[in-house]
C-alpha cells in the first residue's frame, strides 16, 4: 500500500510522533511488534517501516539489531526524537488530585525527580501510548499517563506538566525500512553494514585497521552473540560514507579479507540532527 507507514506501538506512541516529523504527508499504520512493523511492509500494506534501534540513555533497543539483517529491508533513512515526556490526566484535573502516573517502566524512570517532589507513584503500563488510552478510558482523576504530546491529543487528554524527564538529552534513534534500497549520491551519507569477523587472533582490531588508514569515520560499532553461540559474533557498524567512495572501497575491501560474513544494510542521508551535535 502506497503512501502508508508502519510502526511498532499504539497510536501516539514515539515511534508514531517519529513518523509525522518524517513523513507527515504518510498515513501511520500501528503495529503490536516490531516483526508485526516489518511484516507490514514485507506484504504490502505499508510502504515503509519506522523502527527505533537506539537510544541515548538505555543503549539498543533490545532485539532490533537481530532482526534488521533478517528483514530483508533496507535502510533509507534515519531520524531523531528527543524524548520529550508530559504527566496527562483527564480533563479537569487538578495536579493535587494525581496520586499515581502510568508509563512504560523506561518512561517512569526517566521522571523519578518529579514523581517523587509530588509524592505520585509509578505505575507500569505496557508502553506510553497504551497508557495514554487507559488512562482516558478509565477516567480516573488519581491516574495520570507520562507520554508524548502527541498520545494526549489523540486521547482528548490534559497536560499537566510538560517536559519532566530527569534527562534532558534522552533521544531516540529511528530507521527508516524500505524493501527497495535507495543509492543516493554526494556528501552527509551513512553506511549501515553487519558483518562478522574470521576465527583468528587480532581478527576484528585488522578488520578495523582499513577504516582508520583510509580515513573513514566509524560512528557506531557494537558486537552480538549469533544463535546464542559464545563464538560467533556479529557486529553492527555505521560509517560516514558511502561505497562508491574511493576511501570507503578501500576500507571495505580489507574488512572482507577478515570477514566471514558482510552485509550493507543500507547507504541514506544523514540526519540533520547529527550537525547539531556534531
Amino acid at each position: 500500500m502506497t503512501n502508508v507507514i508502519s510502526f511498532q506501538g499504539e497510536p501516539g506512541a514515539y515511534s508514531h510522533q517519529a513518523c509525522v516529523e518524517m513523513y507527515p504527508d504518510m498515513e501511520a499504520l500501528p503495529c503490536n511488534t516490531f516483526e508485526g512493523a516489518v511484516a507490514a511492509v514485507k506484504e504490502g500494506r505499508a510502504e515503509l517501516a519506522m523502527l527505533p534501534v537506539e537510544n541515548s540513555t538505555y543503549g539498543r533497543v533490545a532485539d532490533i539489531h537481530h532482526l534488521l539483517p533478517e528483514t530483508g529491508l533496507h535502510i533509507i533513512g534515519e531520524h531523531f526524537v528527543r524524548v520529550h515526556i508530559n504527566l496527562m490526566v483527564v480533563p479537569g484535573t487538578k495536579l493535587e488530585q494525581v496520586k499515581h502516573a502510568m508509563s512504560h517502566t523506561v518512561l517512569l524512570g526517566q521522571c523519578r525527580s518529579f514523581l517523587k517532589e509530588h509524592s505520585i507513584a509509578p505505575r507500569t503500563g505496557v508502553d506510553t501510548a497504551g497508557s495514554a488510552k487507559q488512562v482516558a478510558d478509565d477516567g480516573n482523576p488519581e491516574m495520570g499517563a507520562l507520554a508524548s504530546e502527541l498520545a494526549g491529543s489523540i486521547y482528548g487528554l490534559e497536560t499537566l506538566a510538560e517536559n519532566i524527564e530527569d534527562n534532558q538529552h534522552n533521544t531516540t534513534r529511528f530507521l527508516v525500512m524500505s524493501p527497495e534500497p535507495k543509492r543516493p549520491t554526494g556528501e552527509n551519507l551513512m553506511t549501515t553494514f553487519v558483518f562478522q569477523v574470521r576465527n583468528i587472533p587480532a581478527a576484528l582490531y585488522k578488520a578495523m585497521g582499513g577504516f582508520a588508514t583510509n580515513g573513514v569515520n566509524m560512528v557506531k560499532l557494537e558486537s552480538y552473540m549469533v544463535d546464542g553461540s559464545f563464538t560467533a559474533t556479529q557486529f553492527y557498524a555505521d560509517i560516514e560514507g558511502h561505497p562508491g567512495e574511493p576511501a570507503v572501497d578501500r576500507a571495505l575491501e580489507e574488512l572482507g579479507y577478515f570477514t566471514t560474513h558482510l552485509d550493507i544494510l543500507g547507504v541514506y542521508p544523514r540526519a540533520e540532527f547529527r550537525k547539531s551535535v556534531s
